[in-house]
């Protein structure tokens, strides 16, 4: 692979995890017409498919190319 497609992709991936970490750990509020009480939503499914696709991108970083001969 070519060594600026291998960072392009090890930088993603490294903003991918961070985001997903990030969304995990504070959850999206939502706020009730004009109440005073915030509802914390529990759904974390979307934080999971970034971390993972955070992970793939720095997996693909690692794959080295084929030998020259």
């Amino acid at each position: 692979m070519n060594r600026s497609l291998k960072i392009s992709f090890l930088i993603v991936g490294i903003i991918l995890i961070g985001l997903g970490i990030y969304t995990m750990a504070i959850p999206e509020t939502q706020v009730l017409n004009n109440d005073v009480d915030l509802l914390e939503t529990e759904n974390n499914t979307s934080s999971y498919i970034v971390t993972t696709l955070g992970f793939i991108s720095v997996a693909l970083s690692l794959i080295k190319g084929k030998g020259k001969k």
